[in-house]
């Protein structure tokens, strides 16, 4: 079935045709009583499930940060399944432990970092950023906060955390669960190219300073949400080492492009950071979900949040026990479908599948520059464009025309593309990075936006 399926994910639009509770409406109320054949659930997984998502894994995906879920990862993700280990301690798995151990460093040597970080596998990026900022609030000594918190503590300092206008919204959760506070994180303005401005950033930490507040942490994002554009983490690393802040870098989506040589440079000065995040769920076709967390001094992380009770000692010395390394007690083997997915492309063929859909995002940048309708309306460092359609007589009118054209295209089937916002102004975001979406759909896409825009003017 699941090889049926990613042969013939093509024939389904990318987006159901369904409406909101009509997948409840297919389903009962109460679970049976008694048990069913799996037969019968496998004919309404086929019936109700599978025609009823939105295909990640369709090559017309071309919305968010489009993805996919290899062959090799989606075995690992079985076999992971079926055995079923929580690796919580290097006792109750020995292989997920040391063989995530082992991937990590593989994934540090391809991008190119020093042999100091340390890696480790979380769910999702939002995840790790929290425990990275964690950690920067445990490397506050004098504070204490993890023996004795925030709460009823009028002499700690607000703790701020600095961020750009373009970062991801998982840095405000991140604070807001970490108990520091919304109005403490500082969004410091881009530059005409989406990048943090260093000099915003420093008024920022001085001012802060000034009042009373502490800078705690800056968040540099190596691929932002909306262009992938790249903050200067050089110069941001030189200020926080100056100013004896942690620097954590977000390259969720485009730290995968690091594994290429040619593409490295962008990333000048994430080598220094304190932590970094990249999703190899996101762009190395490893099925969601898989994020990696790199740390130059793991050791802070551990103190900051390992608790071990007493059912959970054990006799070994000089192990990971990867429960030290975060608020998860439970651990999946997530090592096994990414260390699968290394291992069946090999370095060199995700390095050319990386560079193949940088090249169709050059070619879909080409395309619009020569249309006069169109624009394209940011940097392109990676897979993701960024356009609009020009007509009508003000912004206002190109905003409300360029969100009808989108769903005017998203409801055609073969193509999903999804929106942003860029300088309060309405934008299409397309997205390359499927294994199977080729030059052929890339044109078919652009060919189905310029047509709706024609019918659209008539």
């Amino acid at each position: 079935m699941v090889a049926d399926y990613l042969q013939d994910v093509g024939k389904y639009p990318v987006l159901p045709k369904v409406q909101p509770g009509e997948v409840a409406s297919m389903l009962p109320g109460m679970a049976p009583r008694q048990g069913e054949s799996l037969d019968r659930i496998l004919d309404d997984y086929a019936r109700i499930i599978e025609p009823n998502v939105t295909h990640w894994n369709h090559p017309g995906f071309l919305g968010y940060f489009s993805i996919t879920g290899s062959g090799p990862g989606i075995l690992g993700e079985a076999l992971s399944a079926a055995l079923n280990v929580n690796a919580m301690l290097w006792r109750t798995s020995p292989a997920a432990t040391e063989l995530e151990e082992r991937v990590c460093d593989w994934l540090r040597q391809m991008l190119g970092l020093p042999e100091i970080f340390r890696g480790h596998i979380n769910d999702t990026a939002s995840v790790s950023t929290m425990l990275a900022l964690a950690a920067a609030r445990h490397a506050q000594p004098d504070l204490d906060i993890r023996e004795l918190g925030l709460a009823g503590r009028p002499e700690i300092p607000e703790l701020v955390v600095y961020i750009s206008d373009q970062a991801h919204s998982s840095c405000d959760k991140a604070v807001m669960t970490l108990g520091l506070g919304l109005r403490q994180v500082r969004r410091i303005v881009s530059d005409e190219q989406f990048r943090m401005r260093l000099d915003s950033l420093a008024e920022a930490v001085e001012a802060d300073r000034r009042a009373g507040r502490r800078p705690m942490a800056v968040v540099a994002t190596a691929g932002t949400t909306s262009t992938t554009s790249v903050d200067p983490m050089d110069r941001i690393a030189e200020l926080c080492q100056r100013e004896g802040l942690w620097l954590h870098v977000d390259a969720a989506y485009a730290g995968s492009a690091a594994i290429c040589p040619e593409l490295r440079g962008q990333f000048s000065g994430w080598e220094r950071a304190d932590s970094i995040v990249f999703n190899p769920h996101k762009w190395l076709f490893t099925p969601i979900d898989c994020s990696v967390l790199l740390m130059r001094d793991v050791d802070t992380l551990k103190s900051a949040f390992s608790l071990v009770p007493d059912y959970l000692k054990t006799d070994e010395e000089g192990v990971t026990n990867l429960m030290d390394l975060g608020v998860q007690l439970g651990r999946r083997f997530r090592s096994l479908k990414l260390w699968m997915v290394i291992r069946a492309f090999g370095v060199e063929g995700l390095q050319d599948r990386i560079r193949e859909h940088c090249r169709m995002a050059r070619d879909l940048v080409s395309l619009i520059d020569q249309d006069p309708d169109f624009a394209v309306v940011a940097p392109v460092p990676f897979s993701v464009v960024c356009f609009r359609w020009i007509a009508g007589d003000s912004p206002e009118q190109q905003d409300s025309l360029n969100e009808v054209l989108l769903n005017e295209v998203n409801a055609q089937g073969p193509v999903f593309v999804t929106s942003t916002v860029l300088k309060g102004r309405y934008t299409l975001h397309l997205a390359i990075g499927n294994l199977k979406t080729t030059e052929q759909h890339i044109q078919e896409a652009w060919q189905i936006v310029r047509t709706t825009a024609d019918r659209l003017s008539t």
